[in-house]
């Protein structure tokens, strides 16, 4: 009886093993394979030209961690006599603050004072294309409103995101750190691969390693995250534009700047005011199904601005005015 007790626990042994090891190797294997750039695309790469010649220029405020991160202040005629409203806005997806200086200089120029962020991992914040650990976005945003409440107290803050950084606007809006903000604004916001707003890749913007990211949650459920800085995701940039662009995401900035789950869960944990704006012409997301998507939330109202594409929404004067006068709290559209 011993005997057959031992083979059995051998052959046992034995199996699992195997099994770990080919689990293993098919993990290790959907890890190597790296996301590829997809060719440029030409109407976000490019965009149309907008003058920087008033561009503010970059100021820095130390987070948590020590890290000196970036942004760009737009300051109003209120703003040394303690102003009531501030907004502060968040780029997309390989961008950084001079993306959102159509739209900063049209909030401020309507008397509030507006912060335009370098998202850590993106232009002169922290290592490009990564971040230290999820959720290190939010206490970054957490650390920005610190600094601003040191000059003003009691302003009523509007958080406004971009693309991704709309996922991200959302994804605070539906986490503890959304009783810093009085309301918020999504202006074409990714809602991730499954959201029936979102194009296929984004509408050719976005590559990512399907592999490698399936692989990294497989590790990350059991308690490994010794691989997450490495790269999940490309974008269509111009080739070169490495100083200007973040063109590859590690998978911890992919997951943390956005809402790589069910966007719906943060919908429902969101408290505050929430007010999408897309594009009628928007080549990433389809601007026509966001209401659907929003449908069985309340608190969240859906503007579709006519004419603008992409970048647009946030580049084009008239777009830009009509969500400069909502984030003002002058009469947006109807």
């Amino acid at each position: 009886m011993p005997t057959l007790i031992f083979r059995w626990f051998r052959k046992t042994l034995i199996v699992a093993f195997a099994v770990f090891g080919l689990l293993a190797t098919v993990l290790l294997a959907m890890i190597a394979v790296p996301p590829a750039r997809p060719p440029m695309l030409s109407s976000i790469a490019v965009g149309p030209q907008i003058s920087l010649s008033d561009l503010p220029q970059l100021s820095r405020f130390q987070a948590r961690d020590g890290t000196e991160l970036a942004f760009r202040r737009y300051l109003t005629a209120a703003s040394g006599a303690g102003g009531d409203r501030v907004a502060i806005l968040v780029h997309g997806s390989s961008g950084g603050s001079r993306s959102m200086h159509t739209l900063a200089k049209a909030i401020s120029e309507r008397g509030v004072e507006t912060f335009a962020m370098d998202t850590r991992g993106h232009g002169a914040s922290g290592t490009r294309g990564d971040i230290a650990y999820l959720g290190q976005l939010e206490h970054d945003l957490a650390d920005l409103v610190g600094q601003i409440r040191a000059v003003r107290p009691t302003a009523a803050i509007t958080l406004v995101g971009f693309s991704s950084g709309g996922g991200f606007a959302l994804r605070a809006a539906g986490s503890p750190v959304q009783e810093l903000f009085a309301r918020t604004v999504l202006l074409a916001p990714y809602l991730g691969n499954d959201a029936p707003t979102s194009r296929p890749n984004s509408g050719g913007w976005a590559s990512p390693s399907v592999p490698r990211i399936l692989g990294l949650f497989a590790l990350r459920a059991v308690g490994l995250t010794c691989c997450e800085s490495l790269p999940a995701i490309a974008f269509a940039v111009p080739a070169n534009s490495e100083k200007a662009q973040t063109g590859v995401y590690s998978f911890r900035l992919l997951v943390n700047f956005g809402v790589f789950r069910d966007y719906r869960k943060y919908l429902t944990a969101a408290t505050r005011p929430l007010t999408v704006y897309a594009g009628s012409n928007d080549e990433l997301m389809f601007a026509d199904k966001y209401a659907a998507a929003m449908r069985d939330f309340p608190n969240v109202n859906v503007k579709v601005i006519e004419g603008p594409n992409h970048m647009g929404l946030i580049y084009d004067p008239r777009a830009a005015a009509t969500i400069a006068d909502d984030v003002a709290g002058r009469s947006p559209l109807d």
